[in-house]
């Protein structure tokens, strides 16, 4: 069992604060991603658990027991290195049995521990090798196995897959994914890809400028964003926003874009008149057969980008630029004029003051 309890952590440097009080709990077994653009803070956060980074202020605590002042090498945390970090003069078996060959191991356990471990990870065939023999695939396997075999309490991962190519990157995450559920160990995970984030992780936490922005089931912060920065840092393509002014017309609540009235599917809490933002993601917009004096967006089309599986139709609502994804080949072209709608269940009312969900 490994719980991780991380209670107003803070870290400064001089007189800047970089980590600002940030709460977390991590249950046993549970893989928790930390995602967010560079520099918010999640590297130094992963360093800051696994001793790599002093504490300013605040408690980590594992299983209960206060770590602040314990060594790294004392945590019982294992780390998986963006580099991979191999020696490059030992062997694949050498690498990974090298820290327990520094915990005075016995010769014959660390073997066996090895051996069992790269039958597990599908490297028994290069333990005599060299990492310069191997793939960038094999080596962020070895550098996963090296970590295993001291059968850690809690993995931290620091974008691992970061160097791997797009096609390794899929499937190194599925490989990581099925070997955390196998070991059920708890598991944090630094990354500033959000498809990774959003397909392994039983949670993610979203940062910003050393804050948690939102944490919760990867799904769950899809459907509702706590506010704008989450808005648009989670869906690919970003979602569409829209400055608007909220109306009331008696128990119903609308969104009042330029010339447009765009109802909502819930009561808002909020005066007729207050200033909003409407969120809606491209891939809940839908083309409409005719223009209709209600609920839908006039859109212009600039430009058309094919990826395969879908068209990201990109043009402007009453100037403002705005994203349509359509399943398959786009039927639209440049300069085109249509009318687009979204079902009001798919649409986002934020504060444009607070930028904070209504």
């Amino acid at each position: 069992m490994a719980t991780v309890e991380i209670a107003e952590l803070r870290k400064s440097y001089g007189h800047e604060e970089v980590i600002h009080g940030v709460d977390l709990s991590i249950g046993d077994g549970e893989f928790v991603s930390l995602i967010g653009a560079s520099g918010c803070g999640k590297s130094t956060l992963l360093r800051m658990v696994a001793g790599l980074e002093s504490i300013t202020s605040g408690t980590i605590s594992l299983n209960g027991r206060v770590i602040n002042d314990v060594a790294p090498k004392n945590r019982d945390i294992a780390m998986v290195f963006q580099n991979y970090a191999l020696y490059p003069h030992l062997t694949v078996a050498e690498n990974m049995g090298f820290s327990l060959k520094l915990r005075n191991v016995p010769a014959a356990q660390i073997r066996s521990e090895v051996e069992a471990t790269a039958e597990f990870l599908g490297l028994k065939p290069y333990l005599d090798r060299y990492p310069k023999a191997l793939s960038g695939g094999q080596r962020q396997r070895v550098a996963m196995g090296r970590a295993i075999v001291r059968k850690p309490q809690v993995f931290l991962f620091d974008e691992p897959l970061s160097n791997l190519d797009a096609k390794l990157r899929v499937q190194m995450r599925i490989e990581i994914k099925s070997l955390q559920k196998r070991l059920g160990t708890t598991s944090i995970y630094v990354t500033h890809d959000q498809m990774e984030a959003m397909t392994m992780s039983d949670r993610i936490v979203i940062l910003n400028g050393g804050r948690v922005e939102q944490a919760g089931a990867p799904l769950d912060v899809y459907d509702r964003p706590a506010n704008l920065f989450v808005a648009t840092f989670i869906g690919s393509p970003a979602m569409n926003l829209l400055d608007g002014v909220l109306v009331r017309d008696g128990d119903k609540a609308f969104a009042q874009i330029d010339g447009t009235r765009i109802a909502l599917d819930r009561s808002i809490d909020a005066a007729s008149g207050t200033a909003i933002v409407l969120g809606v993601r491209p891939e809940h917009l839908s083309l409409q057969p005719a223009p209709a004096p209600e609920d839908q967006f006039q859109f212009q089309v600039d430009l058309i980008e094919p990826t395969g599986a879908e068209s990201h139709v990109y043009g402007r609502c009453g100037g403002v630029p705005m994203i349509l994804a359509l399943a398959g080949r786009s039927p639209l072209g440049p300069g085109d004029t249509v009318q687009l709608a979204a079902r009001p269940e798919l649409l986002h009312v934020f504060d444009k003051t607070t930028g904070n969900r209504l």
